[in-house]
């Protein structure tokens, strides 16, 4: 009787937490292991996509939808380089096509996203879709009477336990009086009241870091959601930022745990039908490849601690 064998990992772009992007090498510290809230959301989502994702490195095909996020994140960063009469909607149109070039050619298996056959038509019509998410925005924010403070900001701070908190806010406004608002924007749709607190949780994440780093508890966090022009807000206190980072320790202890005694359980729901490793999961009859022997360089780039600890925590 034969084994199974697992099947082979889809083609595509392998996923890399945008914090491990900027991250810096950590000297001189004993560091137990580093969460971003992106990875930190993929094992409370489930612990074997967070396995795919951040041990086993699998790569995944480009999304339309995510990548699209990343053009219009792109555009919206960029944007505010310009004098501030100059972000108009027009402006922000114009920048589109040459921002989605420059994405091609830093990542050009993204170029399998749109078939050769058809002349261009289908990414023709996404970068249709991509302006009009676009032209949204403006109807909730005028960029021409906001100067943030950060873009893109690379953040962390190391905790009591040892844990490296970390992760990139999409913007940091800095009132006169010094009030901070930390801004995230979404392309896709408002979640339901039910799901605000998942939602809520990357931005409470970030002003915990913030509030570590600078002393001062961010007076607001914002998600802008333009699939349906919703902006859902928040302001935190101690205690919300406190209890976050008390979540951020078990999950992290919850990881660790996954990563000793090599259990990584699926745990399906609705959004497993959007999951690229269906084939690999138990949960659909799959069976997962063999653990790596060593973890890959990406880890060890994204910052590798003293003792041979990885940023997620494995031994490298």
């Amino acid at each position: 009787m034969t084994s199974p064998t697992a099947a082979p990992p889809p083609p595509g772009v392998v996923p890399i937490d945008p914090a491990e992007r900027v991250g810096t090498k950590v000297d001189g510290v004993e560091v137990l292991g580093a969460l971003s809230p992106s990875r930190a959301g993929d094992f409370m989502t489930c612990p074997l996509l967070f396995r795919f994702r951040t041990i086993d490195r699998l790569p995944e095909p480009p999304s339309v939808d995510a990548v699209r996020g990343t053009v219009i994140h792109k555009v919206l960063e960029d944007l505010f380089d310009l004098p501030a009469a100059e972000r108009t909607p027009e402006r922000a149109d114009a920048m589109v096509e040459p921002t989605w070039e420059d994405l091609l050619a830093a990542e050009p298996a993204l170029a399998a996203l749109f078939p050769d056959h058809d002349e261009g038509a289908a990414a023709g019509h996404w970068l249709l879709s991509c302006r009009e998410v676009l032209a949204r925005y403006f109807t909730l924010e005028d960029p021409r009477f906001i100067e943030p403070a950060e873009r893109e900001l690379y953040v962390e701070t190391l905790t009591d336990t040892k844990l490296l908190l970390r992760g990139v806010v999409d913007r940091v406004d800095v009132a006169p009086d010094g009030a901070i608002r930390v801004v995230d924007y979404k392309t896709g749709r408002a979640p339901k009241e039910a799901s605000e607190g998942a939602a809520l949780f990357q931005l409470k994440f970030y002003a915990l870091v913030l509030w570590r780093m600078r002393g001062v508890i961010p007076k607001r966090i914002q998600l802008i959601y333009l699939g349906n022009t919703e902006i859902l807000f928040y302001e935190p206190d101690e205690a919300d930022l406190l209890a976050t980072e008390r979540k951020a320790q078990a999950v992290w202890e919850a990881i660790r745990s996954a990563k000793e005694t090599g259990d990584w359980q699926p745990r399906p729901s609705a959004l497993c039908r959007w999951c690229s490793h269906q084939a690999l999961c138990p949960a659909y009859g799959g069976t997962p490849p063999p653990l790596p022997v060593k973890e890959p360089a990406d880890h060890a780039r994204a910052g590798q601690a003293p003792g041979g600890q990885t940023p997620d925590g494995s031994s490298g």
